[in-house]
């Protein structure tokens, strides 16, 4: 069957999440004055970033956890003295400011506005619901999606077929003609294709390659396939 449906994954896909997480770090650091340097920080803080969600997605930490331990242990790094209130206060203020930061990935406006008139488009997040109908909000993409599926509201996050299949039910969908597109090689990418979806692969990173997938590395490759 032809695709009908395309399903997007939100950050590290079309939203620019390290861009815009460096800018909500400094905006913080700098509202409370705390005297570390930004570039060693993130430069620490990224890879911590996405070894606790990698936790987070298969329920081994929770929400807390991840939100404290993510900024603690980046401290710890950096011999910051700095106690657990003062961290889960900054990280508050860290999910406040975050969604008011709205680069995205160079291409996404264009193939949103190519895609939107051939497919119905939606949204597969495991990110946080207001947080992520925030950033869709105040990025002014919000509109091009049919369906917003998030991890809170389908009980489980991806890769677990259950949020896949919540997802399509959503949008009245079936796996055949229905694809996913996230930058995520197991959430994104081996999710859909277990479940039995079509997938795409957005990878950015010229060091990591993927037999037999398809993948592109700007999203206005995504023309060559859609």
């Amino acid at each position: 069957m032809k695709i009908d449906h395309v399903f997007f994954d939100l950050d590290h896909t079309l939203w620019d999440f390290e861009k815009n997480s460096a800018l909500a770090i400094e905006t913080i650091f700098n509202k409370h004055a705390i005297n570390v340097n930004l570039q060693l920080f993130l430069f620490h803080y990224v890879p911590i970033n996405i070894k606790y969600w990698e936790l987070y997605r298969v329920d081994k930490i929770t929400q807390l956890e991840l939100r404290l331990g993510r900024l603690k242990d980046t401290f710890e790094l950096l011999n910051f003295e700095i106690d657990d209130d003062k961290i889960i206060f900054l990280s508050e203020e860290y999910i406040e400011y975050l969604p008011k930061f709205n680069h995205l990935f160079d291409g996404a406006i264009e193939i949103l506005d190519y895609l939107k008139p051939k497919y119905n488009l939606h949204i597969i997040t495991n990110g946080f619901q207001e947080i992520q109908d925030n950033k869709l909000k105040n990025s002014n993409i919000d509109h091009y999606f049919t369906t917003i599926t998030n991890s809170e509201m389908a009980g489980v996050k991806k890769p677990n077929p259950k949020i896949y299949d919540y997802a399509i039910t959503e949008a009245n969908a079936s796996k055949s003609n229905s694809i996913m597109i996230g930058d995520c090689i197991d959430a994104d990418v081996k999710g859909a294709l277990n479940f039995g979806m079509q997938a795409i692969l957005f990878n950015i990173d010229p060091s990591k390659s993927y037999d037999n997938i398809k993948q592109v590395s700007h999203l206005l490759e995504l023309k060559n396939h859609l």
